[in-house]
């Protein structure tokens, strides 16, 4: 007999060939046979006190390195647990691997503990859902896993894993490899490129839409071009924020939907015409607007909206492509559109500064975005995780690297901060890393404070507290009145600075605007978890949309 492993240190070494070196996880005994897996291989295991938590990191981690990541959880209550985390990476395009306990394949339909239809559960909501059915070819299974997850657009997979199958060992000779995977992207139709640069030539008043799939394709260096060459202005959402640095001369931001409404020929790039978007049709876009619409995933090219010109293209290989007619694109100077759309970002910035120097207290939650924006060191990652607090706050904060602002994406999930916060220090364990919170949307997953703090996984996060789920309560205010409030309050008085000091951390309230600088500065030299409670004016209401995105 030759060497032999058990399942769980095959799953560990898949895991480790994938050059990923962490597993997020909340402890189970259906899921053991991993963790001594990892012990084995090398990898490190940071737990949480909620899967959620667990796969809300593994999908930070997934878009900080462009590897999966990957989460590990509990049969039963532990996948369901993780399954609004799941969601959440799959509509950001996060990708990712979920790995699930299960009962013995000898217990199945027998009512076992912790017994779920997790494979019909996770379907709907991940690329692929496998059962792994045999421990030799766990390697093949957990291959197939990461391809997937890896294969634009990108997202989250699942393997479900029986006990028995993890625990069982077998000789390593007998185990089947993962299979191949293809090695290079998607390319332009090349007569589709050639079009594409004929109607940008041609149009007078154009305009770029950069979405996460640009970020996802690491198309920083061909975006700068074509914006400089082709002088065109170029609009950021998702996880593109930073991926032209906040001082370009064609990254514009305020001007968006005035941009959009006078656009002739828009292009977009890994973009979806999603509420985000007005789903790209009126009023937010012309009627007789040309779309040239980029993107690797067949599917969503005309979804909501008619496009002129779609391309099944990665957005890098898209942009590559497009640089072969320089000659065609090139302009020597601004155009007059582009000098009007800055010369009105340049009036409406002035405008929102203007309203964000209130020295008011409770602090005006405008100047809680000024502070905070005015704090932020250029190489921090900084993470959002609220409604209305964040939006205010992300209208500010300068993005000058790809990946340094991440939000939970267009899933809207709230409790992201210090899961996404927990991966981004085991990531870049050297830069400042700040979550802008909501009072509501601390309390989601406040209790990971402990796992940062009992695991050396520092961090500043600092809440703009409203004593309200401040976004709701403003829809909910505008349909009912103010009389109908129900379900819309929080209390102003709750310690959340207390209760990170009482589990080992560093916390502070503050009520004054000229006291957030000093606090932050505070938080981030206690060298421990920590948290700035910065207590809002009530009153202040932010215009938005509708509650449901129209």
């Amino acid at each position: 007999m030759g060497e032999q492993h058990h399942g769980g240190q095959l799953i560990a070494g898949s895991i480790r060939d994938e050059g990923i070196d962490v597993v997020f996880t909340l402890t189970g005994g259906h899921i053991s046979p991993i963790y001594d897996g990892c012990r084995d291989a090398g990898i490190r295991v940071i737990d949480v006190r909620h899967e959620q938590a667990a796969a809300h990191a593994a999908d930070a981690y997934g878009r900080l390195t462009h590897r999966p990541g990957v989460a590990a959880v509990t049969a039963g209550p532990g996948v369901t647990d993780a399954i609004t985390g799941v969601t959440n990476a799959f509509y950001a395009n996060s990708p990712m691997v979920l790995l699930g306990g299960r009962n013995p394949l000898a217990l199945d339909g027998m009512g076992a503990l912790q017994d779920a239809p997790q494979i019909e559960l996770l379907r709907p909501v991940t690329k692929r859902a496998d059962t792994a059915l045999e421990t030799r070819r766990l390697r093949e299974v957990m291959g197939n896993a990461f391809r997937d997850a890896l294969a634009h657009r990108m997202g989250p997979t699942y393997v479900d894993l029986p006990m028995d199958v993890l625990m069982t060992p077998v000789d390593v000779d007998q185990v089947v490899a993962a299979g191949s995977r293809a090695t290079s992207p998607a390319g332009a139709d090349p007569d589709a490129v050639a079009r594409a640069a004929e109607l940008l030539a041609a149009a007078e008043h154009p305009v770029v839409l950069s979405g996460s799939g640009t970020y996802w394709a690491r198309a920083s260096e061909e975006l700068g071009w074509l914006a400089s060459t082709a002088q065109l202005p170029v609009y950021v959402n998702g996880m593109s924020r930073g991926i032209l640095p906040s001082k370009h001369p064609h990254l514009l931001g305020l001007t968006r939907k005035h941009a959009l409404r006078q656009a002739d020929v828009v292009l977009a790039l890994g973009v979806d015409f999603d509420f985000r978007l007005g789903y790209g049709r009126l009023p937010a876009f012309r009627d007789d607007v040309t779309v040239i619409q980029v993107d690797p995933q067949a599917d969503r090219i005309g979804h909501n909206r008619v496009v002129e010109l779609g391309i099944v293209s990665d957005v890098k290989s898209f942009l590559a492509a497009l640089a072969a007619h320089e000659g065609r694109l090139g302009r020597a100077q601004a155009t007059p559109w582009l000098e009007e759309l800055r010369a009105d970002e340049e009036r409406r910035v002035a405008a929102r500064d203007e309203a964000s120097r209130s020295d008011s207290t409770p602090v005006h939650p405008l100047r809680f975005a000024r502070e905070v924006a005015r704090w932020v060191d250029p190489e921090a990652i900084v993470i959002g995780d609220g409604g209305d607090i964040v939006a205010h706050t992300a209208g500010q904060v300068r993005g000058e690297h790809p990946g340094h602002w991440m939000d939970s994406g267009p899933f809207g999930c709230l409790g992201v901060g210090a899961p996404f916060a927990l991966a981004a220090r085991h990531v870049h364990p050297d830069k400042p890393i700040l979550v802008v919170y909501g009072d509501g949307s601390f309390g989601l997953n406040g209790m990971e404070y402990e796992s940062a703090v009992r695991q050396g996984l520092p961090f500043v996060g600092v809440i703009g507290n409203d004593g309200a789920w401040g976004e709701m309560k403003a829809f909910h205010e505008r349909v009912y009145g103010a009389e109908g409030m129900v379900a819309q309050d929080l209390s102003q008085a709750t310690s959340y600075d207390g209760m990170v000091a009482a589990l080992g951390g560093y916390g502070e309230r503050v009520e004054r605007p000229q006291d957030i600088g000093p606090a932050l500065d505070r938080a981030q030299e206690s060298g421990v978890p920590a948290v700035v409670n910065v207590l809002l004016d009530r009153t202040f209401r932010r215009e938005s949309t509708a509650a449901y995105g129209g």
